[in-house]
């Protein structure tokens, strides 16, 4: 993943968020259905606008909040996997897993085993055509 393209995730997000809350405000001052629409005057409530900021603002926190967890998987998911050269086991925080079995805990593929033709053509040879 591109190392600036995090921040510029997290940047839009508070951009939109700060837009939400703008027009909150907007609304409220410039009342925008009577502007708009031509619906009937209702008068300024500061109040009710300083809840509903705050509560954009929580949930903006939030938001920002689960987008950096989740990009950082990402990352963490994108980085290298050791691998063993022979048996073909995995690495993970110094524990040798099987492949498969790290698949199916790190990720949402389902695992399913085959032969790869130059594997079951080296398994053909390794078995006396006898003891077929």
């Amino acid at each position: 993943m591109n190392n600036h393209l995090p921040k510029k995730i997290i940047v839009l997000e508070c951009a939109g968020f700060a837009l939400i809350v703008t027009m909150l405000w907007l609304n409220e001052i410039l009342d925008l259905p009577r502007l708009l629409f031509g619906a009937p005057e209702t008068p300024i409530n500061w109040r009710e606008s300083l809840v509903e900021s705050l509560v954009v603002i929580a949930l903006a926190g939030l938001v920002t909040s689960v987008t950096r967890l989740t990009l950082a998987r990402i990352k963490y998911l994108e980085g290298f996997i050791l691998v063993c050269a022979a048996c073909k086991r995995v690495c993970i925080r110094h524990e040798w897993i099987a492949f498969d079995v790290f698949l199916r805990d790190h990720s949402d593929a389902k695992v399913s085993h085959g032969l790869c033709p130059l594997c079951a053509a080296d398994l053909r040879r390794e078995i006396p055509s006898s003891a077929a």
